[in-house]
């Protein structure tokens, strides 16, 4: 079963990012019976990645529905539930797979508060495990976040640790409007952390500084977030010093911190595993070109997937495609040789 941050014997113990996933919804499960999970084998299996393990055996078949395989009833029945009240948290097994339901997020859930003038919201989480580097192939494997991140009326959470994982969740599930929670597959289990104890949330908006520099700045976001920090590291013992910031949420965006350090280094490098072309680094370049491009001494460079149709399934072949650390790291050295 699963047990939430009180329990005494895992209070001061690292959890994975799953693990802190499974708490959140436990936790909020508790505190409001509103709340509900629906998704396909979420159920007694406990979820593909077992985000839901134990949550069944806990609250029941009411709560925790095993639905059909159809992506598109798992959104609407979110969404229709939000509508009348409920805290829903629909479960979208692979992102990949979003688009059965893009209707029902786009034209109905984002545009609720809108249409109704602000007497109807859409309290509704639609939790999307997402990314590569887990041989997942074409249809397993993609970064659809930017999809949403251009329409208004959806916020759109990317946390890279537990920590985040569990206040954001938490402070999605609390927010009245509805929020897409991406959560990045190779990261469920490859990051841990000490957890703070008792109920908390992490505020939907503001983005994270890990870590402080003066010479570049490089923005990223879920797993090439770890890459950026590392290839920080790197680059660190040559004496470039690269401030590093974790979006941790794409919509709204933290354009003021952004902005900031932007203007504190004047060199940028924005890494994200969706494709380049459109993609959340290009509105990050655009919005430092708008805002403080006469601090800017170098050109921006971005650290991207390639504009492919998808992710190949070969590791070989989905190492060329990703970003990694050394490609991170020559991008870096380029930025602080301007």
């Amino acid at each position: 079963m699963a047990t939430t941050t009180q329990d005494s014997a895992t209070a001061n113990k690292p959890k994975t990012l799953i693990e802190a996933i499974t708490e959140a919804m436990y936790e909020e499960m508790e505190a409001d019976e509103r709340v509900f999970c629906i998704g396909e084998d979420i159920g007694f299996y406990g979820g593909v990645f077992k985000a839901t393990k134990g949550l069944w055996e806990k609250f029941g078949a009411d709560r925790v529905i095993d639905s059909p395989l159809s992506e598109s009833m798992i959104v609407g029945a979110g969404v229709g539930a939000a509508l009348v009240g409920m805290r829903p948290i629909p479960e979208i097994q692979f992102a990949d797979f979003i688009t059965c339901g893009i209707d029902q997020i786009i034209e109905q859930a984002s545009r609720v508060r809108y249409r109704t003038g602000g007497s109807w919201t859409c309290p509704v989480v639609i939790r999307c495990p997402y990314g590569g580097d887990v041989s997942g192939g074409l249809y397993h494997s993609q970064s659809v976040e930017a999809w949403f991140v251009h329409t208004p009326g959806i916020k759109v959470c990317v946390p890279a640790f537990p920590s985040d994982a569990k206040g954001m969740l938490k402070a999605a599930i609390r927010d009245p409007d509805p929020v897409l929670f991406f959560e990045h597959k190779k990261l469920y289990r490859s990051v841990k952390e000490v957890i703070p104890e008792g109920d908390y949330v992490t505020e939907i908006g503001p983005a994270a500084i890990r870590r402080r520099g003066t010479h570049v700045t490089a923005y990223s976001y879920g797993l090439t977030l770890h890459h950026t920090l590392k290839a920080a590291e790197i680059v660190a013992a040559e004496g470039i010093e690269v401030e590093v910031v974790d979006l941790r949420c794409l919509q709204p965006l933290d354009r003021e911190t952004i902005c900031e350090s932007a203007k504190k280094t004047g060199k940028v490098v924005i890494i994200h595993e969706d494709q380049r072309t459109l993609g959340v680094g290009a509105e990050i370049a655009a919005t430092i070109t708008e805002s403080v491009f006469e601090h800017l001494d170098a050109p921006i460079f971005r650290v991207t997937a390639p504009d492919v149709p998808a992710m190949p399934f070969a590791p070989t072949m989905e190492h060329e495609y990703l970003p990694n650390v050394d490609k991170i790291v020559h991008t870096l050295r380029q930025a602080a040789a301007y």
